[in-house]
Order: structure tokens, then C-alpha cells, then sequence
């Protein structure tokens, strides 16, 4: 499936906890691989996770087939809406043994679009391939009609079952209904609207099921703007709200298609060590079926040929008939791909076939992370060395940068500069190695003498001490801050075994010495993500600093006001009620009891302007 937890080792439990929090639907696998359960969550972790929470509301039926379980399947998808088709689909092509069987001929709410004259705007649960226009389907019933009565509510469309050909209509046998009288139909009947002007409102129709609300907002604002001038406020306020609810809906699913019938859609993900081809099976314009499987890349990573193997290797292993769709969608052709007989391969550049192949390419990278994960889990070094190996190649350094350090000033006005020191290893904080620094030589907002200073006072030590030097230096600021910090390892003579780099304003900007253009990380690449948390540590820790050392000085300056109150009275009021606040409100008592008689009446004088 898009997601497989089945791993040598896990429980059922372990296999939940390791599922993502998106929605989406989920399969309960027994001891000889047959699916017994088929469900929908809005978060997939949450959902599963509770079937094996010991609780008194599980019935006899839930906690027997929780005993059953050997592995947990599931299939990422956009929306809630998107899992409850899903799982409609699977429900009825997989029939689980404690699902409630979907067995009536009921199925999706759709809304149709009659191919006929003067066409009908309906609702309907079958697709019959006449011609007629399908739009959705709907994830509920209440959604259709909301959409249904809109659409008859802003444009007057007919709802009769007359036949309304030019023959019909010359006859002349028709007389207007009451839909005409009240104004939702314009009388096509009786000749009295032409079929061009018709198939314009079907068109303003056709334009909002497809999601496109420009032709009929323009519709809408006229409206409102004749309803405004006539003084019915409450019907102008009807409209607004109709548009402002069809803002809200989506008019496509992946998952389900009424353009789109029997197609079969594989997408392949190449690594360095392995390759993962996702396989997407649509029966009767549904998802019936989402399988994943790792291939070794090995010395040869010719893409068509490995994405033929994985075509045959579904055909021969996952595909129950052994027989693939007429239409096979790809990303690329496959190699030999004539000696599939009866196939024709599409690569789709747009529309809802591109649409299936994206929705296979997401459920193959979200399988891939899910796989690494697994092993992460069992083995954390694992991690730690992809981590590196990725930041040594995304940053363009000689060596892993197992031990990162990176600078942050802070100031107000000039006043109160700090700067703080923040290190990490293996992609880790290690909060024991973090360092204030009082800014010392630095008179007003200078931030790159500022960074000099630190950087100088952070270097000159460790060379002084014999400490270990970082791999990678990370400087918060542009390139000024960056050449400030660069000149100064140069003095010491460390520039190159020291590698430095300087963050731009868009974290995903990184500058190097001596480099005026910026180089840009991946935005999708755990190296940004290292990199992000670095600024924001070395941010937190600057800024709790410096507010410290304002409240600090806040304190001590309120304090010193105090005429006759010397450096070690203050420090005993401090020790003793901890805040200013606490000093002001402490009684005369307390303070004489403290201080002494006449120390103790001038504090409480101070605060309270006693003679």
C-alpha cells in the first residue's frame, strides 16, 4: 500500500505509533494477509491508535478483530473528504470481514449536466456514459444539494421533464408551470427564451461545478448591485452567502473520477541505494488499490528499464487477473514498453491524469520517509549519518559538520548588547556548550563589531585551551556580519580549517565568504531544517538574555533611587523579596525587620511617599 508498517519486530501498537497524522484511510491486515477492517480517519496515527487503548466502550466485535491484527496498511490522502470516498471505494471491492457491507446500489452523489436541449442540471448516484456532463463526486449528500440549490437559485434553469426539441416547441402544445410564474424559468417551453441564451446560463452552470466562480461572481455582483438599489437587502445578503459557502467547495477528487474509468498509474522515486515505484489501480472511475515497492537501484539506474521491471513485477505479484489496464498512466515511457500487449502508456501533461500521477508520486515519497523512518527507529545512528552525509553535500563542506556553532547579536537602540553562542552535534542541541556574551568594546549599534568582538573572544579561548574547533560556523546576518566573522578567523589563522557561512533574511539564502551571490538550500531538505532550528536557538537564547539583563538593570536602577540604600542593601531586598514588586508591597515591618529602622522607613517612604 502507500504506507506498509508490517516490520520484523513491531506490534500492532508500534505499527500505529509510526503512522502520520494526515488523513486518510487505513486497512487491518491478518496472520495470512487478508484485509478485515477498511476505515477512514481525519488523522491516521489518532484514529488507529485508539483501537489499541484499553477502553470500556470497545465492543465484543472491535476487540476481537484487534486481536487479529498483524499489520496496519494505509493510504495518505488530501482531505477527510477524500478518505470517505476512498474508503467507500475499498469497502465495496475489498468486502472486509467486520466492514459493514455497502450491498445496495447506491453509490457517490454526483450532479449531472443532461445532454439534451435545454439541459437539466440534476442529481444523480449513477454515471451513465450518454454524453452528460458528471461533476464531483460529493463526500455527502448535504454537500450535493447545497450545491444543487445554489445553482437553482442563482441561475433559472429548468426543472421539468419535457422534451424540449425545436419540433416540441413549434407545436406549440406547452403552457408555462408555476417555476415559471415565480421567476426560476425563463419558459424555453412556449418559445419564450431562445436556446443560445440558455446555454450561456448552462455554461455560468457548468463554469461553478468546475470551480471557476469568475463568470457567475460577475453574475452575483449584479445581482446584489439591482437588489442594493431596490432596498431587498436580505436578498443581496442571500446572495453573498451562496458565493461565500461556494468559496468553501472543492469541484474534483482524485479519488474518484467520472472522466476517468479503468487506468492503471505508476510513479517511480529513484534514490542513491534504492528506487520505490508506487502502483495506482482506478476500477469504474474509483480507487481501488495503492501498493508500493522498494527496488535496489544495484550499479544500473536506467529509470525506464527499472520502472518496466516494477510494471512487471506488478502484473506478476500485486495484479490478481494478471492483466493491466488498456491506459497506463507513467511519468516517462517504459523501456520495451511495445512488449506490453494491448497497453497504451500516456504521460499527461495536465488535467486529472496529471492529477492520479501526482497523487502516486506523493504516496511513493510519503512510503520512502515512512521505510526510513522504520530503520531510524531501530537504528538512531542511522539518521545521524544520512543527517551529516545530506549537510556536508547541501552546504558544500569537506567534512561532516557533526559540531555546528552559530552567532546571534542582540540590542536595543545599542543599548544592553549581548550575543549569544549556540552549539550543536549530530544535528542536535547541545544546551550545556551554549554561551551568553557580554558585548565589551562596542559603543552604540555596531552588530558587525559586535560580532567581531564574540567571535574573537569565542576562538582566541579554544585555540588558547587546545578545545575542539567546530566543523561548521553559522553567522545570523547578511554578508556583513558574515565577512566581520570570516576577517577575524583569518587573524587567528583558522579560516581554513573553520568553514563559515552567513544566514540571509529568507532562511533558505546561505552566503560564503568572498561569494556575493547567495546560495539557496532545498526547501523540502532536512539541511534547512537543521539549519532553521540553528537560528532559532541561537535567536531564543540571544533575546532571553538580553531581556534578562534589561529586567536586570531595570531592577537595580529602581533600587538605586533609593536615597541612603547602598550595593548590599539592594542585594539583601533581592534576596529577600526577589522582585521589585515584592520590595513595594512588603510592609514597614518587614523592611525595618530586614534592614534596620531607618533603612527600612526610607525603601517603604520611597514607595509609598511617607514624610
Amino acid at each position: 500500500m502507500a504506507g506498509d508498517t508490517n516490520e520484523e519486530g513491531l506490534t500492532p501498537r508500534e505499527q500505529a505509533a509510526l503512522l502520520p497524522l494526515s488523513p486518510g484511510v487505513y486497512q487491518f491486515v491478518d496472520r495470512t494477509g487478508r484485509i478485515i477492517y477498511v476505515g477512514k480517519a481525519k488523522s491516521l496515527r489518532r484514529r488507529v491508535g485508539s483501537y489499541f487503548v484499553q477502553s470500556r466502550e470497545h465492543s465484543a466485535k472491535v476487540r476481537a478483530m484487534v486481536r487479529q491484527i498483524a499489520a496496519i496498511r494505509h493510504i495518505v490522502v488530501d482531505s477527510e473528504g477524500d478518505a470517505l470516498l476512498l474508503e467507500n471505494s475499498l469497502i465495496k471491492t475489498l468486502q472486509p470481514r467486520y466492514n459493514i457491507l455497502l450491498k445496495d446500489d447506491k453509490s457517490y452523489p454526483w450532479i449531472v449536466v443532461r445532454r439534451e436541449h435545454f439541459p437539466r442540471v440534476q442529481s444523480t448516484r449513477q454515471l451513465v456514459r450518454d454524453g452528460s456532463q458528471y461533476f464531483g463526486p460529493y463526500s455527502s449528500g448535504m454537500m450535493q444539494r447545497s450545491v444543487l440549490e445554489f445553482v437553482r437559485e442563482v441561475v433559472p434553469l429548468r426543472t421539468c421533464r419535457l422534451d424540449l426539441s425545436p419540433q416540441a416547441i413549434a407545436r406549440g402544445r406547452y403552457t408555462v408551470c408555476l417555476q415559471y410564474h415565480l421567476g426560476n424559468c425563463r419558459g424555453p417551453c412556449i418559445g419564450a427564451q431562445s436556446e443560445e441564451e440558455y446555454d450561456r446560463l448552462v455554461g455560468m452552470v457548468v463554469s461553478v461545478l468546475k470551480g471557476d466562480l469568475r463568470p457567475v461572481r460577475a453574475y452575483l455582483e449584479t445581482e446584489m448591485a439591482r437588489a442594493a438599489e431596490a432596498l431587498r437587502f436580505e436578498a443581496a445578503q442571500r446572495f453573498k452567502q451562496r458565493l461565500e459557502a461556494l468559496d468553501n467547495y472543492s469541484s474534483r477528487s482524485v479519488i474518484v473520477s467520472a472522466k476517468i474509468v479503468d487506468v492503471d498509474v505508476f510513479s517511480l522515486l529513484v534514490e542513491e541505494e534504492a528506487a520505490y515505484c508506487n502502483f495506482v489501480r482506478i476500477r469504474h472511475g474509483s480507487v481501488t488499490g495503492v501498493y508500493t515497492v522498494r527496488l535496489s537501484t544495484g550499479i544500473d539506474d536506467d529509470r525506464p528499464a527499472m520502472l518496466a521491471l516494477a510494471i512487471r513485477h506488478a502484473v506478476e505479484e500485486v495484479i490478481a487477473d494478471g492483466r493491466l489496464a488498456r491506459e497506463v498512466i507513467v511519468p516517462f515511457l517504459p523501456a520495451a514498453a511495445q512488449l506490453f500487449d494491448g497497453v497504451t502508456f500516456t504521460v499527461p501533461k495536465r488535467g486529472e491524469k496529471l492529477d492520479l500521477l501526482e497523487f502516486s508520486q506523493r504516496s511513493a515519497r510519503i512510503y520512502r520517509a515512512e521505510q526510513l523512518r522504520n530503520l531510524e527507529i531501530r537504528n538512531p545512528a542511522r539518521h545521524t549519518e544520512r543527517l551529516m552525509e545530506a549537510m556536508r553535500r547541501e552546504l558544500r563542506l569537506e567534512r561532516a559538520p557533526r559540531h555546528i556553532e552559530c552567532f546571534d547579536n542582540s540590542n536595543l537602540q545599542g543599548t544592553h548588547p549581548v550575543a549569544s553562542c549556540v552549539v550543536f552535534r549530530d544535528g542536535r542541541p547541545s544546551r550545556r556548550e551554549y554561551r551568553h556574551y557580554n558585548v565589551k568594546s562596542v559603543v552604540g549599534p555596531d552588530d558587525f563589531a559586535s560580532m567581531r568582538e564574540i567571535v574573537g573572544r569565542r576562538y582566541g579561548r579554544l585555540l588558547a585551551e587546545g578545545a575542539e574547533l567546530p566543523d561548521l560556523v553559522v553567522v545570523d546576518g547578511g554578508k556583513g556580519q558574515l565577512s566581520s566573522a570570516y576577517a577575524v578567523l583569518q587573524e587567528l589563522g583558522i579560516a581554513d580549517r573553520v568553514p563559515v557561512v552567513g544566514l540571509a533574511k529568507r532562511i533558505e539564502e546561505v552566503f560564503y565568504p568572498n561569494d556575493p551571490m547567495p546560495y539557496y538550500l532545498s526547501r523540502t531538505g532536512e539541511p534547512l531544517k537543521v539549519i532553521c532550528h540553528l537560528r532559532d536557538e541561537a535567536h531564543r537564547f540571544g533575546i532571553t538574555f538580553h531581556r534578562q539583563k534589561r529586567s536586570n538593570d531595570f531592577i537595580h536602577s529602581e533600587l538605586e533611587q533609593i536615597a541612603g540604600i547602598g550595593p548590599k542593601s539592594i542585594e539583601e531586598l533581592l534576596r529577600r523579596f526577589r522582585t521589585v514588586a515584592r520590595v513595594r508591597s512588603a510592609s514597614l515591618d518587614e523592611l525595618t525587620a530586614l534592614l534596620g529602622p531607618a533603612k527600612g522607613r526610607r525603601v517603604h517612604a520611597h514607595f509609598h511617599g511617607d514624610a
